[in-house]
């Protein structure tokens, strides 16, 4: 027979009784934050690493070998006309899209925000024409900025993305870690695009770990073969759920996928295959800001 309990029946009820009380205040904070708390906390760690694929060249044989990738890319980026959804709808793009979207990968609209200096009304238009014209509602912000003063600019943005659609996906590209509030604006975050060279050595601020790996993305070009496979492994460890590897470069690193690519899908599947996230680094945990 268990032991009894030897404390009395009233500090019992007192502790079943707070824990109501926190149910009742979690319950009441996801009322009074709305949509934010929802996102974040069905934003739970990704158990895998996923591909974003900056998909900059149009559709064709790139785009159909993206698609039949196995496993299929999480993301992909919707290019149209380096600036945003352009002033008509393409045919080709429309296929092309649809198909991607029944391999269930989820594909952002590109619009440049050029750090706040277009005006939010053309980047407004080109989310609806995004999902007028392409049924796409999830956005990618590019050339975003991360200092405080582009806070309220881009609140605008993702509130006015989240009302269109309310499970749409809102992605920055600061290309760095930003100010921390943008992590309660952007439903991920692109905190790192640039080359390998400075990858190895980049400051990852402390309270990055505070968050899931599902609200980190990462761009690395300029990557060789043999670098390959420890980018992958640094993203992995520095808590990024989604990654783009390439050894392209130049001014759009990204117009095909890499010849690699097969062996860049086959380490991330390997890596899911093995339990997923290893867990951040040690000396990511150490910086701080």
């Amino acid at each position: 027979m268990p032991a009894r309990d030897p404390r009395p029946a009233r500090r019992r009820r007192t502790r079943a009784g707070r824990r109501w009380v926190l149910v009742l205040l979690a319950a009441l904070l996801l009322t009074l934050t709305g949509g934010f708390a929802e996102r974040y906390l069905l934003a739970a760690r990704t158990a895998c690493q996923e591909a974003l694929i900056p998909a900059y060249f149009y559709p064709g044989p790139t785009w159909n070998r993206a698609i039949d990738s196995k496993p299929a890319p999480g993301v992909m980026i919707l290019d149209i006309t380096s600036s945003g959804a352009g002033s008509s709808p393409d045919r080709n793009y429309q296929a092309t899209v649809k198909r991607a979207q029944a391999a269930g990968i989820k594909i952002l609209g590109y619009t440049n925000t050029d750090y706040t200096r277009r005006p939010a009304a053309a980047v407004q238009a080109d989310v609806r024409h995004y999902r007028s014209w392409y049924g796409v509602t999830g956005i990618f912000l590019d050339e975003v900025s991360s200092d405080r003063s582009g806070l309220p600019y881009y609140r605008r943005l993702a509130g006015y993305v989240h009302r269109m659609d309310p499970g749409s996906t809102v992605m920055l590209n600061p290309g760095l870690y930003p100010e921390r509030q943008y992590m309660s604006i952007g439903d991920i975050v692109m905190v790192y695009e640039n080359t390998y060279a400075g990858f190895a050595g980049m400051h990852v601020p402390g309270w990055a770990d505070n968050y899931p790996a599902s609200k980190f993305a990462y761009a690395i070009y300029a990557t060789s073969g043999t670098q390959l496979a420890s980018a992958l492994r640094l993203a992995e460890r520095r808590n990024a759920g989604y990654v783009y590897v390439t050894a392209s470069s130049g001014s759009n690193p990204y117009g095909a996928l890499p010849a690699y690519w097969p062996r860049e899908e086959a380490t991330l599947a390997g890596q899911c295959a093995a339990g997923g996230f290893t867990g951040r680094d040690s000396a990511a945990r150490r910086d701080s800001s």
